[in-house]
């Protein structure tokens, strides 16, 4: 009941609310707010998560909102005993006021039948988002927005943002929509107008993102890797990668490098890819030993910039090691269908 009457009290001094007081006869609907906008959000992972169990680990779960009302909210699904976990789950939000409205990230740990104990909460101003550009971020978890006295370390969570402004036509191409097809958010995005079309058809919105699917072959070069951790009692590593599609579960794995940790492979690997939108790459960087092989880190990467893209080279850090970053080359050959009917395109 406490969390009800905050988020309401909250809903009604932090968002913008404008009242309309006619003074004279006539209609002033102009003057009221309005959805001026779409923020699509892919809620991709969190690292190094505060841990709040005494046995085991944590249960993450992610709540994310723009405004603080119940059916404004998301909730992504629990990473059970995970201080690492992977969501890799989108979302939106209508906007009313793109200069003073924030999104806000808050990471729970379930408790089961008991209240779910917070871990830590982040939030991205609007206002820094620039329109129709894909923003990747890492945030880091503090206790309370409001008063940010405590600095401990609770962990980071890494999201995927991007606004689309109602009317935005000239040079946007929206890569949660198709680019062949129009979806009912591009009839409302180019229609202009109000926007007040992306309330009433906010359901028949998300349910026909669900029906659009990117294919594609998804070519990965592992070029090299820069400064690897020491693993080896002889100050060396034998370095090698594996590389796996989260939602096919297609694996690859690069030659062994021996003693190096500064390892050049210059392979190339091709994933077919059925839903490059909401899939995943997942680099693992592994140590080969006679009798076994010994873990060193991993990189995580969502498929929007290299669809956006076409091609890109990144060097990206290896999470969960003491150093160790890998370079990669990336290319998108697109294979576009359109499920509407039976329809293929």
């Amino acid at each position: 009941m406490q969390s009800t009457i905050r988020d309401a009290i909250e809903d009604n001094i932090m968002w913008p609310v404008r009242k309309i007081i006619p003074i004279l006869p006539g209609d002033y609907s102009d003057l009221e707010l309005k959805p001026v906008g779409i923020l699509e959000v892919k809620l991709v992972q969190a690292r190094d998560l505060t841990n709040k169990d005494i046995i085991g680990k944590s249960d993450p779960y992610a709540v994310l909102y723009v405004r603080p009302l119940p059916d404004k909210t998301k909730k992504s699904k629990t990473i059970n005993n995970e201080l690492n976990p992977i969501w890799n789950e989108h979302y939106e939000f209508v906007i009313e006021d793109a200069t003073t409205q924030h999104l806000v990230v808050r990471i729970y740990d379930d408790e089961g039948v008991q209240a779910s104990e917070l871990i830590g909460c982040a939030e991205v101003l609007l206002r820094d988002l620039e329109p129709g550009k894909v923003k990747d971020v890492w945030l880091n978890l503090v206790k309370d927005l409001e008063i940010q006295r405590d600095t401990k370390y609770r962990g980071q969570v890494h999201l995927e943002l991007l606004y689309c402004p109602f009317g935005m036509e000239n040079g946007f191409t929206n890569p949660f929509s198709s680019n062949f097809s129009m979806t009912s958010l591009e009839k409302v995005i180019k229609s202009g107008a109000n926007g007040i079309d992306a309330i009433e058809n906010e359901k028949a919105v998300t349910q026909k993102k669900k029906e659009v699917i990117i294919r594609g072959v998804l070519s990965v070069t592992v070029i090299s890797a820069e400064d690897l951790p020491i693993v080896d009692l002889m100050g060396k590593a034998d370095p090698y990668v594996v590389l796996t599609m989260k939602k096919s579960e297609a694996k690859h794995k690069t030659r062994v490098v021996n003693d190096s940790l500064n390892p050049v492979w210059n392979q190339t690997f091709d994933f077919v890819v059925e839903d490059g939108l909401h899939d995943m790459l997942i680099l693992e960087v592994w140590d080969h030993d006679t009798f076994g092989k010994d873990y060193m880190g991993r990189c995580i990467l969502t498929l929007t910039r290299v669809i956006l893209e076409g091609e890109y080279k990144d060097t990206l850090q290896v999470e969960g090691a003491k150093s160790g970053k890998l370079n990669l080359h990336l290319k998108w050959m697109p294979q576009p269908i359109l499920r509407d009917s039976g329809s293929e395109f």
